[in-house]
């Protein structure tokens, strides 16, 4: 899997692009016969997890940005967010005489015509990225400079102006134009807990009142469009070449046991205890035939800090049932890095769909592990690994214990130790 950044290759000029770099990566794939994900990353590379280096937006969008402060997402005390363009202004000629949504699309094809015979071969999959860490949500859990930790609640990012605009016109429309000036001023702050506010507590709370379900409707409605109008343009570019395209979705599993699941709201899917938040999701990608890429999928819920409500796995199964009934497929990933056989046993679990007594043969179609680093290849976690990819690789079918598959392992594990070893040095530099 490979980040394409919007932010290098068309750094310096709007409409010039430089794949430098990838061309010779995707020349080495092709070499050893590997297959390539490509991840159009359309956000900031920084200040999100594991984010170990720094890649803005390219120089002139920024310069956009800074004239025009509104073009970033922001939040109810005027902290403005440069990670991604806000998707209030998706159809606006903001960006040099471009939308951010042309510009995308500009890019998806520059990509698509650069590097036509590698797609359907090596490159098999483009991941459409549509927001913060490449996923379809707001930055309601930004990171940097300690503003959000975990497990707060988050907070709604909807207070530029182009987002006012469109919840003002979706208020007078509704015959309450009272509730068009602002987002809720009673959801707390970044680090609170839903109990803490008026707005997310689970009696009485906001949430259930006529102007909140107006409220959460129109805001997660505004992710679903956004994602609609990067998905048509995506399909459009990519279609009949041999390639799957995909949308990655997070995991946010914090507070999933209360009635609110208020971090999950901020973030824009309308997910509560009485309603599915993910089916419309599933259901949009269902329509461009696109995967559902998930991740979070190796924790457990007892790993997680049981005060936080947090139920990683809970979530995973409301997701696979989505997918399942929009017919979509579910692609899987971890959140964090993780080297331990105890979580490639959660993934292996999580990604063979056992959801309940039903359950056929369907298994996630794919999974992308986080993440090649030098921990990746210290001897142990390079053993546990090999046999963790033979499991994997084996899928429902297989019934045999790890013992069996570590030692069959080994024999890999023995033949690629030098390269291993230059990897892992590689990496350190």
């Amino acid at each position: 899997m490979v980040d394409v950044w919007w932010g290098l290759v068309e750094r310096d000029a709007p409409g010039v692009y430089n794949w430098g770099g990838y061309t010779e990566l995707l020349e080495m794939a092709k070499r050893h016969g590997l297959k390539v994900q490509a991840v159009m990353s359309f956000h900031q590379c920084g200040g999100n997890v594991g984010d170990s280096c720094t890649i803005p937006l390219p120089k002139w969008a920024v310069e956009e940005i800074d004239k025009d402060q509104d073009l970033a997402y922001t939040d109810q005390w005027g902290r403005r967010n440069y990670e991604y363009i806000s998707l209030g202004c998706d159809t606006l000629p903001v960006l040099k005489g471009r939308t951010p949504v042309q510009c995308y699309s500009d890019f998806m094809r520059a990509f698509r015509d650069h590097f036509k015979h590698f797609l359907g071969d090596t490159i098999v999959e483009i991941q459409v990225g549509m927001g913060p860490a490449g996923e379809l949500r707001y930055p309601s859990y930004p990171e940097q400079n300690g503003t959000w930790r975990f497990p707060g609640i988050g907070a709604f990012q909807c207070y530029d102006k182009y987002m006012l605009s469109s919840l003002k016109a979706a208020a007078e429309a509704a015959g309450k134009p009272e509730w068009g000036s602002t987002g809720p001023t009673d959801a707390g702050e970044y680090n609170n807990w839903p109990e803490d506010t008026q707005f997310f507590r689970k009696e009485g709370g906001g949430w259930t009142s006529p102007y909140g379900e107006f409220f959460l409707t129109w805001y997660s409605q505004m992710l679903l469009d956004h994602g609609e109008r990067i998905l048509s343009s995506a399909k459009a570019t990519f279609e009949n070449i041999g390639v799957k395209m995909s949308v990655k979705i997070a995991g946010i599993h914090w507070h999933y046991g209360t009635r609110s699941h208020a971090p999950e709201l901020t973030a824009g899917y309308y997910n509560t205890r009485f309603r599915d938040g993910y089916l419309p999701i599933a259901r949009m990608l269902a329509r461009h035939g696109a995967i559902f890429n998930f991740t979070c999928i190796e924790m457990r819920d007892h790993e997680q800090p049981q005060d936080a409500l947090c139920a990683p796995e809970k979530l995973v199964r409301q997701v696979a049932l989505a997918t399942r009934e929009a017919d979509v497929p579910l692609a899987g990933e971890n959140a964090l890095p993780r080297y331990d056989g105890y979580a490639h046993e959660q993934i292996l679990q999580a990604s063979s769909l056992n959801i309940d007594e039903s359950s056929d043969d369907k298994e996630m179609c794919a999974f992308t592990y986080l993440r090649m680093n030098p921990n990746l290849f210290q001897p142990d976690n390079w053993r546990r690994f090999v046999a963790f990819v033979k499991k994997m690789k084996e899928g429902k079918s297989a019934d045999r214990c790890w013992e069996q598959v570590e030692r069959e392992a080994e024999h890999f594990v023995q033949a690629s130790q030098p390269l291993v070893q230059e990897a892992a040095g590689a990496l350190m530099h």
